[in-house]
């Protein structure tokens, strides 16, 4: 008996050492590779650096998303596969401080290592933000096809106090769409990955701006301000499944001396106030119609800072304008943003980054197309509780910040 149990014994132990050498030779040593990632705050917010910042790391051809958190030194270490990736931080520090980063491809071999120095940039949230955009388009039932001539976004005042729409611009950022072979025209790549972006924005076709001497378009803490960018008409009426953008307080982007084509620029409907038409402060380009992408828009708002004689540098193309080939676009200072929304093609791997990280530091992907689906922000529901008012997340990165929703908001209201 004791012989057996012995044998018993020494057989339990061989197979628990076999098992510890299995566990020891990891099956997937030479294929993973190691990444180390530096968080560098800025010179005076160097302070910030701390334990758990998460840091995510997205493989740029699968998608898949890889996240760890900083030691005290602000090092954060992974372990994946080989493959290009991009990295992003958003730290939100406190309620008033913000830090965003990121490295647009960094390239991580098999059973190799890698180090990347990611600079953040301050960010202070809050104020007037992007809620909801929607320029995918719907079906055109009872029609078949699609009808495209419904875009619209909606702001929203994050913040505790009265914000004025007046002299906001709202604009989008070339190129139209995220996708293409050539990348962006208006970026380079610096050697460690990260975007070297030129000191603007660059803005195809039109300068909107909201009309107002100052005070005459406020927006209460937790309110909405619809802006129609096609037509602000019932469009319901033809395409159930489409929008009414004939409301009462709503906005529009109209011009018809620039925009002449009534089908995407129809006259305004009878419950939109003239003085709500969005002024056209530069046009460029001979486009009829106001061109927006369907399914990767960068839309971005701004506002020239106070004092400053903005007709008067747009009226300056020598200022104001930047020319690529016979294009010409307009500079607009990243300095100038408020908001900003990168939206990447869900379709393709070759998305291209078009706004700075202090901006939007990621993006959020549509599938949609077109289904009626918009991009819409998400509610933070624990500091809406607090404030009594609708508070939307505000990390100042998309991929996180918004969501793609199943259906309009508008048609949930009345």
């Amino acid at each position: 008996m004791i012989r057996r149990t012995s044998l018993l014994l020494l057989l339990c132990g061989l197979l628990l050492a076999a098992c510890t050498a299995l566990d020891e030779a990891n099956p997937y040593e030479g294929v993973l590779g190691r990444l180390t990632v530096r968080l560098r705050y800025p010179g005076e917010h160097a302070s910030w650096c701390r334990e758990g910042v998460e840091v995510t790391a997205t493989d740029r051809q699968s998608g898949n998303r890889y996240t760890a958190r900083t030691d005290a030194q602000g090092e954060a270490s992974f372990r994946m596969p080989n493959g290009l990736y991009a990295l992003a931080v958003s730290d939100r520090a406190d309620s008033q401080t913000l830090f965003n980063g990121a490295v647009e491809q960094l390239r991580l071999t098999a059973g190799g290592e890698a180090v990347a120095e990611l600079e953040l940039r301050y960010v202070r949230p809050g104020g007037i933000v992007i809620r909801e955009i929607y320029t995918g388009g719907c079906p055109a039932t009872p029609a078949t096809g699609s009808y495209v001539y419904d875009k619209y976004v909606i702001l929203h005042n994050n913040d505790s106090e009265t914000r004025y729409l007046d002299g906001l611009c709202l604009g989008m950022v070339d190129p139209y769409n995220s996708k293409g072979a050539s990348g962006n025209y208006w970026t380079s790549l610096a050697p460690d990955g990260g975007i070297l972006f030129r000191d603007y924005a660059s803005v195809p076709d039109a300068v909107w701006q909201f009309p107002g001497s100052g005070r005459d378009f406020p927006l209460a803490p937790g309110a909405d301000a619809v802006v129609a960018l096609n037509g602000a008409v019932d469009h319901t009426a033809t395409y159930p499944l489409s929008v009414n953008l004939n409301g009462e307080g709503y906005f529009v982007c109209y011009n018809e001396t620039y925009y002449p084509d009534t089908r995407s620029h129809p006259v305004p409907g009878d419950r939109i106030d003239p003085a709500r038409h969005l002024r056209l402060l530069k046009k460029t380009g001979l486009a009829k119609v106001y061109v927006i992408s369907n399914n990767s828009p960068a839309v971005i708002l701004y506002r020239a800072p106070e004092g400053f004689d903005l007709e008067g540098y747009l009226a300056d193309d020598g200022q104001s304008l930047i020319m690529r080939g016979s294009l010409s676009y307009t500079r607009i200072p990243w300095e100038w943003l408020i908001d900003g929304v990168e939206v990447f093609d869900a379709t393709g791997t070759t998305n291209a980054k078009r706004l700075r990280s202090d901006i939007d530091a990621g993006a959020v992907t549509f599938v949609g197309l077109p289904l009626g689906r918009t991009l819409h922000r998400r509610l933070d529901e624990q500091a809406s509780e607090a404030a009594g008012y609708a508070i939307y997340q505000d990390t100042n990165n998309s991929s996180d910040d918004f969501y793609e929703r199943a259906t309009q908001s508008l048609r949930d209201e009345p």
